[in-house]
Formats: C-alpha cells, structure tokens, sequence
C-alpha cells in the first residue's frame, strides 16, 4: 500500500453519503493519534463553559472518577465511529449516549456547542496548527461535518449548523460569549490533567504536564486561572508536534486499523464491557435503561421506536431536573 492510497480512497468516496466509512480512515488508519489528541482538546474546552463545567463538576463523575469517564466516553464515541449508526455496537452506544444525556437538564445552545468541537478542532489541529501528517482537504472537511450533523440528528438536537464555517463561528463566538471560571469547571480540568499525567512513565510526568498545558490556548488558560505557560514552552511544544507530523509523513501507512478500544490508556474494563452498562446511571433516574430513548425514523420506523418515553419526535432530549436525577 502507498502512503496516499487511503486519502485517494476517501477522494473517490461522496462527502455526505460515505461520511462514516470516510470517518473510519481518518480515524483509525490516516490520523489515529491526531484524531484522539484533538478530540480530546475538543472535550476539555467544554468544561470553560460554567453550564457544562458546572454540571460536571456537581454529578463528581469527571472528579471521582476520572478514569472511568474517559473510558466511557472513548468506547461510546469510538464504537460509533467503527460500527456506523446501524444495528449493532454502534446503535447501542448511541442509545447508551442519549439516556446519559437525557438524566439531566442540559439545553439545545449547549448541545450545539459542543458538537461544534467534535467539528472545529480536529480541523484546527491538523491544518491550522499544522499538526497532521498532511492537511484534510475540503471534501475531507465537508465529511467530518456531515458525520457529525448526523449524529448531532440523531441526539435530537436542534438548528445544527449546516456547513463547517458555520460550526467554525459557533464554536468561536460561544466561546467568546460563555467562557469563563468556575470552581467546578477548574476541578474537572485538574482531574483531566492529573489523569493525562498518567499517560506516561512517572520520571517524564512533570514535562508531560507543561507539555499540556503548552498547547492549550490563551482562552483556556484564562478561563480555569492557569499561570500562562512560558513562551519557551508554547514554541517547544508546536516545534515537537510539527516535527512529528514529517516523521509521520515519511512512515508506511497504517494498514490496520486503530479503534479506540484498543488504546492501552483506557484501563476500565480488561475483561471486556457491556455497552448497555457503561457510563452514568444516577439514582432515582426516571428512564428505562432498557429501552432506546434515540426517536429517529432514519434508524428506527416511522413512529421512532420509543416505547417507554423515547423520543419518537426527534425533538431531542426530555429535560429532567438537575444532577441528582436522571
């Protein structure tokens, strides 16, 4: 195999139609590593935001449970990106995703910005830090929009964006407008660093750490009140991903696939998991964990198969109260 025959394949794919298998190259054979990396920046953003931050940081789950979070969140995001939307492991983890979702009172502006970041930042990290190996190109760009537009439809919500420069601009002047500090959007940004740490052997932790930061951008640091990393560290840290990309670059392609369970961070569950049983169930939740709340006549019949109290509308999740119910 030639080290372009992947994004050749992608090229003879269409934007909308193919956007899951396009998103399956991208992700497990063309940028793994890339991919991982900025969704996870792309997560971490979200907890600026007091609402989300906030509510993070009162449900302990991101807290007490770091590790566990990160798992979850890496299998559920990760089975549907391997599985598509279709029957199978990938439909489960969108029906597991949308019960989590639906336990708390979480509004449509917040769902929108956050599936502004799952667009925007791989984008930003490959070709406006010009981090990846090579750039995406527009057809790539377009996909990676449509993957997430689908599935931004199918957790209900509503006015997604129809273009990525739409999700550009949305992401941006979210920010603009909601960032800001808070107490419990610091402690989830501190238990995300101290388990990222982790990552690593023990003797190269502390680099690892202002590593971290040193790729973080000025609104993030500002937000959570970091002390702004050293000029030094921010050059050090783009020279270091720069040169990987053209060691990258010069290496065969990835012939077999990268999945996110395969990822030797994600320490959870070494016998195997149950997708129905991961992630959240907090007490006295009022959703039938059995039943699949996901309302969509694309995935499930005309009258969306919510038996139980689904969304068989599509209007996207039924509120519930706060943290402490489901």
């Amino acid at each position: 195999m030639k080290r372009f025959d992947f994004r050749d394949e992608i090229h003879r794919l269409d934007a909308e139609a193919d956007c899951v298998r396009i998103m399956q190259i991208l992700n497990s054979h063309e940028f793994p590593w890339d991919m991982g990396r900025a969704l996870g920046i792309a997560l971490y953003r979200t907890y600026a935001v007091p609402s989300i931050g906030g509510l993070l940081g009162r449900t302990n789950e991101f807290t007490g449970s770091t590790q566990k979070r990160y798992d979850d969140t890496a299998l559920i995001l990760g089975n549907m990106m391997r599985h598509g939307f279709g029957p199978g492991k990938g439909r489960d983890s969108l029906r597991r995703m949308n019960q989590m979702h639906r336990s708390y009172d979480i509004g449509n502006d917040d769902y929108r910005y956050v599936l502004s970041t799952f667009v925007v930042m791989p984008v930003r990290w490959l070709n406006d830090h010009g981090y990846g190996w090579r750039r995406l190109s527009d057809h790539e760009v377009s996909a990676i929009t449509h993957y997430y537009r689908r599935l931004g439809k199918y957790m209900g919500i509503k006015d997604i964006p129809g273009t990525y420069e739409e999700f550009r601009d949305l992401l941006d002047s979210y920010e603009r407008e909601h960032f800001a500090y808070t107490d419990a959007g610091r402690a989830v940004s501190d238990s995300t660093l101290d388990l990222m740490v982790t990552f690593y052997p023990p003797r190269v932790a502390g680099l690892a750490r202002r590593f971290s930061m040193a790729i973080l951008d000025d609104s993030l640091i500002e937000a959570f009140r970091y002390e702004p990393p050293s000029r030094a560290w921010r050059r050090s840290a783009d020279l270091a991903l720069k040169l990987r990309a053209k060691v990258v670059r010069r290496m065969r392609p990835r012939e077999e696939p990268l999945w996110a369970d395969m990822n030797p961070n994600i320490r959870s569950y070494p016998e195997g998991y149950d997708v129905d049983r991961i992630g959240t169930f907090p007490a006295g939740c009022p959703v039938a964990h059995d039943v699949d709340p996901v309302g969509h006549a694309e995935l499930y019949g005309g009258d969306g198969g919510a038996a139980g109290g689904g969304t068989a509308s599509g209007q996207g999740p039924a509120p519930a109260s706060a943290e402490g119910r489901a």
